[in-house]
């Protein structure tokens, strides 16, 4: 990942960007009875209050080690990451899926539609402006790797979170734009129905992707094959060690890593200490984020 401060700063502009939009789409709602706009404005205040919840758990994090939590609080992330993908689920998916449906099931034709039309160009300017600001930050960690591989292996929740919501965001916007034109061409109603239900589609996909992500760093994910490899070649450039096995890692955090491996070490009686010592300087030098290490001592 790009870091804290990246993140955070594509989170305040996500938080930013998403209530100034969900504002601007409840008085157009108000103006045009849209229910393809009533929908995008409550995805809008989910989206919002998901912001508020990856900050409350980038402050909750900070918290150093306990007695009941000795390893600190690093997976506080990604439990309030599994929040996001709940309130997108429900708060966002179901509700739109409900608005389409009553809005097929009881057509009413559409006020004041200039309202709608502005408000939502505005929406996709300013979810475009977030959209940026994570791209370029998340682009910094990325390196080679492809959008979906990126985020499948990042271990920090809260880049990956607003580059799919903000991504769902903009497909959203273009879905009610599309079924509001449409019910104004046609003067069917029911298009907007559709634009509602293609919303929440979208936003039950987005929310079952992102507890899938999640729920694998909550149980516990190894480093990347990249930062093992570090690892690995740590312990083997140190002459003290003749060999190891069962090299076992765990992230407490998104950057925080337990790291933990049986080895030999060639030398004998009281310089053992001091080579188990060396070499776990050597890894935290070659891996940072290596916060806590065990070495046992194999005969």
């Amino acid at each position: 990942m790009s870091g804290k401060g990246g993140s955070q700063e594509a989170t305040y502009a996500a938080l930013a960007a998403n209530l100034g939009i969900a504002v601007t789409k409840f008085v157009a709602f108000f103006f045009t009875g849209s229910s393809s706009m009533l929908a995008e404005g409550i995805h809008s205040f989910a989206d919002s209050g998901n912001q508020g919840l990856l900050l409350l758990g980038q402050s909750r994090a900070k918290r150093g080690p306990t007695p009941s939590h000795p390893f600190g609080h690093g997976r506080e992330r990604y439990f309030y990451a599994f929040l996001v993908s709940v309130v997108l689920f429900f708060g966002g998916g179901l509700f739109a899926l409900y608005e389409g449906y009553e809005k097929i099931s009881h057509p009413k034709p559409l006020e004041s539609w200039p309202w709608a039309i502005g408000v939502l160009v505005g929406a996709i300017v300013m979810e475009g402006l977030s959209l940026r600001t994570a791209v370029r930050n998340a682009n910094r960690a990325r390196g080679g790797r492809s959008w979906p591989r990126y985020i499948r292996e990042a271990k920090a929740p809260e880049l990956p979170v607003v580059l799919l919501e903000d991504t769902a965001a903009l497909l959203g916007l273009a879905f009610a734009l599309i079924g509001v034109t449409l019910t104004l061409v046609v003067g069917d109603p029911v298009y907007d129905g559709i634009g509602s239900i293609a919303i929440g589609v979208l936003l039950i996909i987005v929310a079952v992707t992102l507890a899938t992500e999640t729920k694998s760093m909550i149980i516990g994910e190894s480093a990347s094959p990249e930062v093992q490899r570090a690892i690995e070649e740590a312990l083997r450039e140190d002459d003290a060690v003749a060999s190891f096995t069962r090299l076992r890692t765990l992230h407490l955090g998104p950057e925080e890593l337990l790291v933990a491996a049986r080895v030999t070490v060639a030398e004998q009686g009281d310089a053992v200490a001091e080579a188990l010592a060396k070499a776990e300087r050597r890894i935290r030098e070659r891996v940072p984020m290596s916060t806590v290490v065990y070495l046992q001592p194999e005969p």
